[in-house]
């Protein structure tokens, strides 16, 4: 295997972890979790479920950055002539992260407060701005793949 395909497959791996795990928490996690969990207990879960995920996105995230530089200089031959469709998923992508940065950074560092000291109402409030920034995200990562698939097909 070569170090191309070696990049290619942690590149691709690691938008799965991410984009797979946001999409999983957001559709199929918090629905049942707002029906069977109280919110003290449903606050709690989520704490101790980013804490889980969010290293798999560090990690991800870490990952991308340096795949995705060098499959521009080992795929592409660096930046001179890059497709516009790597241009779009680079621009994307970063955007993603400095959402994720502020995510992390912000909200979920004050629900983790907010959690330790029992102030549900702001807990609550905090898991919602992480719910719509995890939501934009989504689309981005979405939107991500779908340019990824068809960029070159599709002749950008």
């Amino acid at each position: 295997m070569t170090l191309t395909a070696i990049m290619l497959v942690l590149h691709i791996a690691s938008v799965v972890i991410w984009v797979g795990g946001m999409i999983f928490a957001h559709q199929m996690l918090r629905p049942v979790v707002v029906d069977v969990l109280e919110p003290p207990h449903r606050l709690r879960v989520w704490v101790g479920v980013f804490g889980r995920f969010f290293p798999w996105v560090w990690a991800s995230v870490i990952l991308l950055l340096l795949t995705g530089f060098g499959l521009i200089e080992t795929a592409f031959g660096g930046f001179a002539g890059l497709p516009i469709y790597i241009h779009s998923m680079m621009g994307i992508g970063l955007v993603m992260m400095l959402i994720f940065g502020h995510v992390y950074f912000g909200p979920y560092k004050r629900l983790q407060q907010h959690v330790a000291a029992e102030a549900w109402p702001d807990g609550a409030a905090s898991l919602a701005q992480i719910r719509r920034l995890v939501g934009l995200n989504i689309l981005l990562g979405l939107a991500t793949i779908a340019v990824a698939a068809s960029g070159r097909v599709m002749g950008f």
